[in-house]
C-alpha cells in the first residue's frame, strides 16, 4: 500500500492475526484463511483460495474470547498472489464499530513502515 492510500484511510489499521474462514459467491467456505490486519472500514486476509474483485465475502473470525465467531461482511477490492497463498483486501459493507470492538481488544496497532 502506498503513501497516498494511507493518507486516504479514514480509520487506523490494527494488527489482527486470527484464524478465519469466509463464504463467497461460490457458496463455499474457504480453507486456510487468516486475518492479518483490519480497520473499521476493511481488512487484509491471507488465503489459500483465490478471490475475485467485487466478490462478496462473509468473513468468520475466531477470537480467543469464548464467544462464537465474529461475522464481518464485505467485498474484495484487491487480490494478489503471495507464494502459494493469496493476499486479499476487503472493504466492509457497513462500518460496525461494536462488532470490531471485540476484535480490537485482542489486537495491536500496525507498525508504520
Amino acid at each position: 500500500m502506498d503513501a497516498i492510500d494511507e493518507e486516504r484511510r479514514l480509520f487506523d489499521r490494527f494488527s489482527a492475526r486470527f484464524p478465519a474462514k469466509f463464504k463467497d459467491s461460490r457458496n463455499d467456505y474457504g480453507t486456510e484463511v487468516f486475518l492479518r490486519d483490519a480497520s473499521a472500514g476493511g481488512a487484509r486476509l491471507i488465503a489459500r483460495d483465490r478471490s475475485f474483485i467485487n466478490d462478496s465475502l462473509a468473513l468468520l473470525v475466531e477470537l480467543p474470547d469464548g464467544q462464537g465467531p465474529l461475522n464481518l461482511n464485505g467485498y474484495v477490492v484487491w487480490a494478489k498472489p503471495q507464494d502459494v497463498m493469496w493476499e486479499i483486501g476487503i472493504t466492509f459493507h457497513r462500518i460496525e464499530l461494536l462488532k470490531l470492538h471485540r476484535l480490537f481488544k485482542f489486537a495491536l496497532p500496525v507498525a508504520e513502515e
